[in-house]
């Protein structure tokens, strides 16, 4: 290996006041190609996963006594409720070309609506993610701000775990030029157009700062909560969904070192 090639491979860890400690090796799942075709594919498999199905009863407005009165009293031929007191009496029943008639081709209950995708393809994705937040040009594609001096991947010492306040966490984005990131966030929050505003999703937030540790729950988890669009996750639960929100590959991702050393581990 030549000697650029050996100090490319190196890796700045920063400490909490935004100094540095030394160096790591950069993990060999960050060589792999991006490839947004699987990126997306396996993005979708994952929204895929999580709809709720739904249906109707297969004899759904076929339940009535409803009959064709025939041909020669100059009435339509659809049937009818029979009995002359009786309000539904005229209505076209169970027929579904008419005014409420049941449905021609209701939504099926035993309907396929999880797009699979192959083992090999989820985990070359996930690797294919991971190796996009290395990117710059493909973080600050997705609307990330970086500061001009901002290296990546971003890597940071075991003592930002210790974080438990938020004032200390907004002190840490300060240090590390990243708070203008966190106020882009917080200021790009709007208000959802639509039906869908008044179900229990008025707002739409984006997404922004991807925290990545080796423990399921720190003081950072709690510290970091309120920020917008800032995510906490342990190392071992990632997703390419998580790495990739939309199917849009290059998230900002702040590793700690413990994590970051065990990406090969992992995901090589």
């Amino acid at each position: 290996m030549s000697e650029q090639a050996a100090e490319t491979s190196k890796v700045a860890v920063y400490t909490p006041d935004g100094g540095t400690k030394g160096t790591v090796p950069l993990p060999k799942v960050f060589s792999t190609e991006v490839r947004h075709d699987l990126i997306r594919r396996a993005v979708l498999s994952l929204l895929s996963a999580r709809f709720q199905p739904k249906g109707r009863d297969p004899m759904a407005g076929k339940r009535t006594s409803a009959e064709s009165m025939g041909v020669g009293l100059d009435l339509a031929r659809v049937p009818r409720v029979k009995g002359s007191h009786n309000p539904a009496s005229g209505s076209g029943a169970f027929v579904p070309n008419v005014v409420g008639g049941r449905m021609a081709f209701p939504p099926r209950p035993d309907e396929i609506l999880h797009e699979r995708i192959n083992d090999k393809e989820r985990r070359l994705a996930l690797r294919s993610a991971i190796a996009a937040t290395s990117v710059r040009e493909m973080v600050a594609g997705r609307g990330h701000l970086l500061g001009a001096g901002t290296p990546l991947p971003i890597v940071v010492s075991d003592e930002v775990k210790t974080i438990a306040k938020a004032s200390e966490f907004r002190e840490f984005l300060k240090k590390m030029d990243l708070w203008e990131e966190a106020e882009r966030a917080k200021a790009s929050i709007r208000e959802r157009a639509g039906r869908g505003k008044c179900r229990g999703r008025r707002w739409t937030k984006p997404k922004s700062i991807l925290l990545v540790t080796d423990e399921l729950r720190s003081p950072l988890r709690t510290a970091s909560r309120n920020f917008t669009g800032v995510d906490y996750v342990e190392v071992g639960s990632l997703n390419t969904e998580r790495l990739a929100p939309g199917g849009n590959p290059g998230r900002l991702t702040v590793w700690t070192e413990s994590a970051f050393k065990k990406l090969d581990e992992l995901y090589a």
